[in-house]
């Protein structure tokens, strides 16, 4: 089988090193989490509690890194020009993996890490933005506001646990959740119904409209506007409710029966109908009191993490010379349980909450599965040379 001529394929493009790093992070730190949450295991933590460091770990963690994979090779393709690559990437990818190890020992050493982490969030946005500008390709500017608010969000975050910005920390950590849904909601608008309609076999042009995706984000940051710096619950919830409504209104048209019998559809496109249901619950926080953490959670597990994992699947393959609709075999596997990792953690406690602590064990248990599937699977995809086809 003929492959590219590359030095090293493992540097030659961001997917590769922040995929598999991202995959291996993802296990790693949900299974000492899960050491923490159920069995009292003990990290060194002084300015920020055990939730924080979880939350922040996942978003600036595992979430960052696939967002930045995904962006370096996204802005290549579309500038036509190279974003990191070789000891650029080596260098970029460093800096995210040194906060990363810094972090395993809690707070110990949170001013190094501290450091990597705003070195890695700037580095990555102003190489982005040069490119994107450099190359007049304006309509994605879009994209580098939002990575300089999640940017912020950061930079807020640090502020807050060494005491100089008060509620920083709460702030900077769901206003970076509140960047990372938006960057979704932009960049899904734009993949998903593309790849619907590329991937199923009939002749189908999906519905897309720019009336309404305007209003959804209009709505969307005044949402986590709301949220953030009002305490104004019926607002907020009368938002979320309309976000949902929205959404919905969006998915139908996004609808085709052939989805389902593809996986790297399917999960895309129920990712967004869980984004959705987190609107819904938000809402229902207010309405229902139903607790906002599994809102959240659905936004997280549900959202984030389906839709990342699937799009590290694709992208992947798409980029190393591979059919993405004839994926590894394991591929459904974890998939599937990622999916049932955000049901558990979604559904059950509303449904049980006696056991609580036992649905949120099995959401993490899947979890772990599927991204040690995804790794294992693709191992030799991320680290061999792209195949010439």
């Amino acid at each position: 089988m003929n492959t590219e001529n590359t030095p090293c394929a493992f540097t030659e493009m961001g997917f590769r090193p922040f995929f598999l790093g991202a995959a291996v992070f993802a296990i790693l730190s949900m299974v000492i989490w899960s050491g923490v949450y159920l069995f009292q295991f003990n990290i060194p933590l002084q300015s920020i509690t055990q939730f924080e460091w979880h939350a922040h770990e996942m978003i600036f963690g595992y979430a960052f890194a696939v967002i930045s994979g995904f962006l370096l090779t996204s802005v290549r393709t579309w500038t036509k020009r190279p974003t990191a690559h070789g000891k650029s990437l080596v260098l970029l990818f460093g800096l995210w993996l040194s906060a990363r190890t810094l972090y395993l020992f809690g707070t110990s050493y949170i001013e190094f890490a501290a450091i990597f982490d705003i070195l890695f969030t700037l580095t990555l946005t102003s190489l982005l933005a040069y490119r994107i500008i450099q190359a007049k390709k304006w309509g994605q500017l879009a994209i580098v506001a939002i990575l300089l608010l999640l940017t912020s969000c950061h930079i807020i975050f640090y502020l807050g646990v060494f005491d100089i910005v008060e509620h920083g920390i709460h702030r900077g950590l769901y206003g970076a959740l509140f960047m990372v849904i938006a960057l979704i909601l932009v960049m899904g608008r734009r993949v998903i119904p593309f790849f619907i309609e590329k991937g199923v076999k009939d002749s189908v042009n999906l519905f897309n409209s720019k009336w309404l995706d305007i209003p959804i984000m209009a709505l969307y940051f005044s949402f986590a506007i709301s949220e953030l710096f009002f305490n104004a619950p019926l607002l907020t919830a009368a938002l979320a409710l309309t976000l949902f409504a929205l959404n919905t209104i969006r998915l139908v048209g996004w609808h085709h029966r052939g989805i389902w019998k593809r996986s790297m559809l399917w999960s895309l496109y129920l990712s967004f109908w869980l984004i959705s249901i987190g609107f819904l619950l938000f809402a229902g926080s207010y309405y229902m009191d139903i607790p906002k953490l599994i809102a959240i959670h659905a936004l997280t597990v549900g959202g984030i993490g389906i839709i990342t994992l699937s799009m590290m699947i694709r992208v992947s393959l798409a980029h190393t010379g591979r059919d993405v609709y004839q994926p590894p075999k394991g591929v459904i596997y974890a998939l599937s349980a990622i999916l049932l990792s955000a049901l558990i953690r979604i559904a059950l406690p509303l449904i049980d909450p006696s056991h609580y602590e036992l649905w949120v064990g099995l959401s993490q248990a899947c979890w772990i599965v599927a991204f040690l599937i995804f790794t294992i699977s693709y191992v030799p995809i991320l680290t061999k040379p792209k195949l010439n086809q």
